[in-house]
C-alpha cells in the first residue's frame, strides 16, 4: 500500500475517477475531473485501486454533495454527487463513447444526452437490504467499499418521498417480517399506491398481521428464499399493473425515453416487430395500436399475461427466454431489444446476425454501455444509425442508452 498524488481526468464507468501516476492507471472513488487527489492504492500491473485520503485542489466542478449518507457511510446507491449536474451529464456520453470504443470496437462521438426533468426524488423504487439487529431490523444500504455492511437509511434524497414514507410504515411493522436473518424488500409507487415485494425467508406465519399493519401499502408479494415462486398476498389496487415485474424508475425520463424509442421504430415503417424483453408490454402495445403485428417476449410470466391483456391482434405475447424464443419468432421487420444490465446471451446476437438480411432494423435500450458495446461487437452486420443517451439516473453513473443499427447488407441495407 502507498499513498500517491494523482490528477483526476476522467469517470471510469462504475463512478470512479480516472488518473495516471508513472504509468500506473489509478482508479479514486469519490475523485471529479480536475481534482488534484491523494490517494492509498493496491493493485497489480498497469492498474491500481485507491482509497481517497484528501483533495489537494478541488476541481471547478467538485460540489459539496447534499446527502449526509453519501459521505458519512459511504453509501453506494449514489457516485456522483460530489460533483455538478452538467459534469455529471458530460462523464456519462464520455463513458459511452469509450465504451463503445474500447469495447465495442466501433467509433462514434460523445452522443446527446436528454437531462432527466428532475435531478433529485425521481425514483418511484426503492431496494434495500434487511438486516435484524437484536429484537428489531434495520433496513438500509451498503458502503461502496464493503458490500456485507449495511447501514440503516431513513431517507434518500434521489427517492420520492412517497416511497421513503412507505418504507416507515413498512419498516414499523418489522415485529411480523418472514422467519429469517437478512431479506430485502422493495417499494414502488404505482398509480393505485405503494407496493412492495418482500425478497426472503422461509416461512411468514405473520404475514396477515403485517397486511394488517401496513395500511398505505396496496399489494404485497413474497419471494421466499431458495427461488420459490413469487406469491402474491394482496393487491387491493383498481388498477392491477404487474408492480412486482421491471419497471423504470424514474417515471418523467422513462417517457420522454419511450416517445423516442417509439418515433425511431415508426420511422422504419414496419409492418412486424419483437419486442424482447418486452416487460408489461407498453412499448409493444402502442406500437400494435399503430397497426404493428408484435411479437412481445418476457420471461416474467405476471408481465407477459399482463402484456398479452392488452396486445390487439395480430400482436401476441410470448412467455420465456428471448435466446429460446427469438429463432422461432423472426424474420421481422423491427427487433427492440431492452435487456438488463448483463445484456443478451450470446444467442440472441448469433440470432440477429443470422437473420440480418431480413431485418429493417435493431434498436437496443441498454442502461450499461459495457454490456451494450459488446453486445453491438457481436453483430458485424449491422452498423450504428443513431445513439442516444437519456439520464436516467442523475447522481449515479448509470446511464440509459438507445442504439440504432440497420443491416449493411441484404434488403433492407440503406
Amino acid at each position: 500500500m502507498a499513498v500517491v498524488s494523482v490528477s483526476i481526468e476522467s469517470i471510469a464507468a462504475g463512478g470512479d475517477g480516472v488518473g495516471r501516476k508513472e504509468g500506473l492507471v489509478v482508479f479514486v472513488p469519490r475523485t471529479a475531473p480536475g481534482d488534484l487527489a491523494t490517494a492509498q492504492i493496491s493493485g497489480r500491473g498497469h492498474f491500481a485501486r485507491g482509497s481517497l485520503r484528501s483533495i489537494v485542489t478541488p476541481s471547478p466542478v467538485r460540489i459539496d454533495p447534499p446527502c449526509p449518507y453519501y459521505t458519512r457511510d459511504k453509501c453506494g446507491g449514489c457516485q456522483l454527487q460530489h460533483m455538478t449536474y452538467d459534469s455529471q451529464l458530460a462523464a456519462k456520453q464520455t463513458i459511452i463513447r469509450d465504451s463503445f470504443q474500447r469495447i465495442g470496437k466501433r467509433s462514434i462521438n460523445p452522443p446527446e444526452i436528454e437531462r432527466s426533468p428532475k435531478e433529485w426524488r425521481y425514483r418511484t423504487k426503492l431496494t434495500l437490504a434487511i438486516r435484524r439487529r437484536g429484537a428489531r431490523w434495520i433496513a438500509g444500504l451498503h458502503p461502496y467499499d464493503d458490500p456485507v455492511r449495511v447501514f440503516p437509511l431513513t431517507d434518500c434524497p434521489i427517492t420520492d418521498r412517497r416511497v421513503v414514507a412507505a418504507w416507515r410504515e413498512v419498516m414499523d411493522a418489522d415485529a411480523y417480517f418472514p422467519d429469517a436473518k437478512e431479506l430485502r424488500g422493495s417499494v414502488r409507487i404505482t398509480s393505485g399506491g405503494p407496493t412492495l415485494v418482500m425478497m426472503g425467508g422461509q416461512s411468514w406465519a405473520a404475514r396477515d398481521q403485517f397486511s394488517a399493519a401496513v395500511p398505505s401499502v396496496s399489494a404485497v408479494w413474497w419471494e421466499p428464499a431458495d427461488d420459490k415462486p413469487r406469491r402474491l398476498l394482496y393487491d387491493k389496487r383498481a388498477d392491477r399493473t404487474p408492480s412486482a415485474s421491471f419497471a423504470q424508475v424514474n417515471a418523467e425520463m422513462a417517457e420522454i425515453l419511450g416517445r423516442y424509442l417509439l418515433e425511431r421504430a415508426r420511422d422504419l415503417g414496419p409492418r412486424t416487430a419483437v419486442d424482447a424483453y418486452a416487460g408489461a408490454g407498453q412499448t409493444a402495445s402502442l406500437l400494435s395500436e399503430a397497426g404493428v403485428a408484435v411479437t412481445a417476449i418476457e420471461l416474467d410470466p405476471e408481465a407477459s399475461e399482463w402484456s398479452s391483456s392488452i396486445l390487439r391482434l395480430p400482436s401476441r405475447a410470448v412467455q420465456g427466454r428471448v435466446e429460446d424464443v427469438l429463432p422461432s419468432v423472426l424474420p421481422a421487420d423491427l427487433v427492440i431489444l431492452n435487456p438488463p444490465r448483463a445484456g443478451v446471451d450470446a444467442r440472441v446476437t448469433e440470432t440477429l446476425e443470422a437473420n440480418a438480411s431480413h431485418v429493417r432494423g435493431l434498436i437496443y435500450v441498454s442502461c450499461n454501455p459495457a454490456t451494450l458495446a459488446r453486445d453491438v461487437s457481436r453483430l458485424p452486420s449491422y452498423g450504428i444509425e443513431a445513439v442516444r443517451a437519456f439520464d436516467m439516473f442523475p447522481q449515479t453513473a448509470h446511464v440509459e442508452t438507445v442504439c440504432e443499427l440497420r443491416p449493411l447488407t441484404g434488403a433492407f441495407a440503406a
